[in-house]
């Protein structure tokens, strides 16, 4: 009844059967670790990239978000000239490619533009090094669009960070971007620090211009374990059938994706309790009920830059839903909505 080759809820089940058998053995973390690690199954790094990269061409999740957090941020900073983005995943660096661009074409010449690059050692395996890299890679591009340009790495999870590892300095108009790393960060039912809420609080006290968010979304936080099976199951099984229309099922390719990119986190979601499950997913409604808690109002997301994710979504299939609700915008297959975008002030 399971099989990585199958249809997408035999290539699912493959992955669910996964996670319940390392629950029942206890070896949940373990397994985790192994799918994050590179001593054990880890592809190489420039492999790994390129699946990354695979998923990132079939489905248009990431562009999704990255396209609306930085419509937001562009309509946000248009007046100021000294900009600092803090990123708290910035992985590839890819989001920011388009928004120096942006930049360099403004009226009356680009801003000085200085981003800050929070990372892991995940990311550092599939990228194949460190934050330099991605700082090379941006500010290249940067000097090739004429705008002057500035990288601080933090190389350091989410929730380590605290205001003196941000580098803010006087006068410059600040951007908090948030793209699909919120939900890795433990709230109060895991740790007494809640780092979800004390992030929130410290960006709040940046007095930041805008504050961008993009989650999967997903309730699997604080659920129950059978609520929460069944939760990842109706919502993988999207996206792996989102998949399937773009890849052929015997495609080698495909399998290496959703082996590396998307199974880890089922079997996380599965096998793991407490400070081990990592996959921590909240809907927008609970997101919305912190950011407010921390002082934050909803900042609109432009009506030119929803058009324009309308006319990319075109060139996808189309089950791909899109829905323009209480200034968020959410990203679905068929009638299951699986991303959504807002930003805040």
């Amino acid at each position: 009844m399971v099989s990585v080759s199958g249809e997408p809820l035999q290539r699912l089940g493959a992955y669910m059967l996964e996670g319940l058998v390392a629950r029942l053995a206890s070896s949940g973390s373990l397994i985790y670790k192994s799918l994050r690690c590179k001593e054990v199954k880890q592809p190489a790094s420039a492999e790994l990239l390129s699946y990354m990269r695979l998923l990132y061409d079939v489905c248009p999740f990431f562009k999704f978000g990255y396209m609306s957090a930085n419509g937001a941020i562009a309509e946000a900073v248009k007046d100021e000239y000294r900009i600092h983005i803090i990123d708290f995943q910035i992985a590839q660096g890819s989001q920011w490619i388009t928004l120096i661009q942006a930049l360099a074409s403004r009226p009356g010449g680009p801003p000085c533009l200085r981003i800050t690059g929070v990372d892991d050692s995940q990311s550092t395996h599939a990228r194949g090094g460190g934050l330099d890299m991605v700082g090379r890679m941006l500010a290249k591009f940067a000097e090739s669009h004429n705008v002057p340009f500035e990288f601080h790495a933090a190389a350091m999870s989410g929730s380590d960070v605290q205001l003196s590892n941000l580098a803010v300095r006087r006068g410059e108009a600040i951007v908090v971007n948030f793209p699909f790393v919120l939900h890795h960060m433990p709230d109060e039912s895991v740790s007494t620090e809640n780092h979800r809420d004390r992030l929130l609080r410290l960006v709040k006290s940046l007095s930041p211009k805008v504050v961008t968010l993009v989650e999967q979304e997903s309730n699997t936080n604080t659920a129950p374990f059978l609520t929460r099976f069944i939760e990842t199951l109706d919502y993988y099984k999207a996206m792996f059938e989102s998949i399937d229309v773009t890849l052929p099922r015997d495609d080698k390719e495909r399998i290496n994706v959703e082996q590396h990119c998307l199974a880890r986190d089922v079997v996380n979601i599965i096998a793991c309790e407490g400070a081990d499950r990592v996959e921590r997913h909240e809907l927008l409604g609970k997101w919305k009920s912190r950011f407010l808690m921390a002082g934050f109002t909803p900042f609109p997301l432009s009506s030119v830059v929803n058009a324009t994710i309308k006319t990319l979504m075109e060139k996808y299939s189309k089950f791909y839903t899109l829905e323009e609700r209480d200034g968020a915008l959410y990203l679905g297959w068929m009638n299951r909505k699986l991303v959504s975008s807002c930003a805040w002030r």
